[in-house]
């Protein structure tokens, strides 16, 4: 290359570095253009819900406690306890079919403190908490997503009872009243699983503790047989159960009642837990 081209390319690149615009003028631009308004509280809400249905996409085993897990549930324990309990399984089924449907989706709440935990682990909380969102959208997008979950663990349970004889008296607005009932407690039941995925450290901790909680609420209740025939120390705690008023509200709404005490009582339990266990996974959340 010769001196006269070597010469006129240094002075182009010197005309291409003075033209380019100086860091304080590209500052200037930016501050001159009109940003993006900042997301609401549910458009960040439903957006995170939106992550949740994907991840669901991509992995779709993790829809099996939501369709294989139901549906041994009602088979297993409708033929099992159906014959001596009452005499026969089509007379079972209409007892324990909410009931047992109501038990489910309770117990699958807990996966929601273990996607938590997971996210946590790989880091996914750090990069949510920089950006200039309302502060609890990823916790509210998780829950909103888990509720799809337990729509479809719901409806198949139901599909299922109903191939084998059961007959909600209710008609389609009673069913449709008491998942509603149970969708709305299932989504503040799931606020004490996103705290324990934020205080303990693996998710195999967080399914331990789940357990432990979950299995003394859900057995210890009126999902299988009537707390009558319990003795009257264990009636007292059956009949304050939660799990218990939503089973019958979810029951009675079926049949086409109107039980305004249980429903009160399930109502109250989910706004109880959502004012308790959101506070304290929001300040977890906070300080983690």
């Amino acid at each position: 290359m010769s001196t006269a081209t070597t010469s006129k390319s240094t002075k182009d690149m010197a005309d291409l570095v003075l033209e380019a615009p100086r860091a304080e003028d590209l500052a200037a631009l930016l501050v001159s253009k009109d940003r993006p308004p900042r997301p609401s509280a549910l458009s960040a809400s439903f957006t995170f819900g939106w992550r949740a249905m994907l991840k669901i996409k991509h992995v779709p085993e993790q829809l099996f406690d939501v369709t294989a897990f139901p549906i041994m549930m009602v088979l297993m324990y409708t033929y099992l306890f159906g014959g001596a309990l009452a005499g026969s399984v089509s007379a079972y089924i209409q007892f324990l079919l909410p009931g047992i449907l109501t038990m489910s989706v309770v117990m699958i709440t807990m996966y929601t403190g273990v996607a938590v935990n997971t996210d946590i682990t790989k880091g996914v909380f750090d990069r949510f908490r920089t950006l200039p969102i309302w502060r609890p959208a990823p916790m509210v997008g998780y829950l909103l997503g888990d509720v799809v979950r337990y729509f479809i663990a719901s409806v198949v349970m139901l599909g299922v009872g109903m191939i084998i004889g059961y007959r909600p008296h209710g008609g389609p607005l009673g069913v449709v009243l008491g998942i509603a009932l149970l969708m709305v407690f299932s989504f503040a039941f799931s606020w004490i699983w996103t705290m324990f995925g934020l205080l303990l450290r693996t998710e195999k901790s967080v399914m331990g503790v789940s357990m432990m909680v979950i299995f003394p609420l859900t057995f210890l209740s009126n999902v299988f047989v009537d707390p009558k025939t319990m003795p009257g120390w264990l009636q007292a705690f059956v009949n304050n159960s939660p799990v218990t008023h939503v089973a019958t509200a979810v029951r009675e709404l079926m049949e086409g009642n109107w039980p305004t005490a249980d429903i009160a009582w399930s109502l109250g339990w989910a706004g109880l837990l959502v004012l308790v266990f959101g506070s304290v996974t929001m300040r977890l959340y906070n300080r983690k």
